[in-house]
Order: structure tokens, then C-alpha cells, then sequence
């Protein structure tokens, strides 16, 4: 396998695996601090369907779906740039190096998230969840990033 399709593989497994993370942690969040899983991921779904997205408890395809998608997304995004900058590393690296990149990229992300694109474009995460909670939740992206490189480590010459 070339080297490119190997990275785009390691791309849609880091984002996959940093997807179902933060998405677990934002539905377990929303239980607690809003009686619904599917509360922040119904928000995220406001890119499409606008604010009233924002404010529907109940799982549905329409927001709860449109949600996780767009969620994954962005996750798949942000392991694109951990993998372009990082991922060698990660394959071959220390755990601690790996987990400072990836806690790099998850700050990346929340700056571009909070305070770079356009308020139409956030996680909406903002809008069901506490600061605690989002702080949470780039703690796991960060973490999640460089699990797969770090479960790879050695694997690859």
C-alpha cells in the first residue's frame, strides 16, 4: 500500500476513533447536565437546520443524525491535520510526545472552533453544554488523536 493511501486510512481511523469518543463524551454530558444524549448533538446539527436545532432533546434522524455526521466530520478534519503534522511520529514516538501533538491539534481546534469561524459553523456544543464539559471534551480529542499511532507503534518502517 503506498504511503498516501496509508495515511489516508490512518486518517479516517484517527478521526473515526476521536468521533466516537468526543461524541460519547458530549452524549453522556448532555445526560447529565440536560436529561439527553442527544441534546449536544442535536446543537451541532444547527449548521444545517439553524437554531432550532439547538434546543431539541429527543434523538431523531433528522438532528441527532445530522449532528453526529457533521461532528464526525470535523473530527475526521482535525485527524487530517494531526496526521499530516504528527502521525509519523506518533508510529514511531514516545507516549508523551504523542499525546503533547495531539493535545496541540486539540487546542488548535478549539481556537478554530470558538474563535475563528463564523458562529454558524461552531460544535454548538456551547449552546447544551457547560465550560467543564467542553473542556472535556478537547481532553478526549486530544487523547484520541494519537491512539491509533500509538496502538501502531513499531508496526511501521
Amino acid at each position: 500500500m503506498s504511503k498516501q493511501r496509508n495515511r489516508a486510512v490512518d486518517v479516517l481511523i484517527s478521526g473515526t476513533l476521536a468521533g466516537i469518543a468526543t461524541a460519547l463524551v458530549a452524549s453522556a454530558r448532555g445526560k447529565v447536565e440536560n436529561r439527553s444524549v442527544a441534546a449536544p448533538l442535536n446543537a451541532t446539527s444547527h449548521m444545517i437546520w439553524g437554531k432550532r436545532a439547538t434546543w431539541q432533546k429527543a434523538p431523531t434522524l433528522k438532528y441527532t443524525g445530522t449532528g453526529f455526521l457533521l461532528h464526525h466530520a470535523a473530527a475526521v478534519l482535525w485527524a487530517t491535520v494531526y496526521e499530516r503534522l504528527f502521525g509519523d511520529k506518533a508510529d514511531t514516538g514516545t507516549i508523551t510526545k504523542s499525546l503533547t501533538h495531539g493535545a496541540l491539534v486539540s487546542a488548535l481546534a478549539y481556537l478554530v472552533d470558538y474563535h475563528v469561524v463564523p458562529k454558524r459553523f461552531t460544535p454548538g456544543f456551547e449552546e447544551r453544554l457547560s465550560d467543564r464539559s467542553l473542556a472535556l471534551i478537547y481532553a478526549v480529542l486530544a487523547l484520541s488523536l494519537p491512539f491509533r499511532g500509538l496502538l501502531q507503534k513499531g508496526k511501521r518502517k
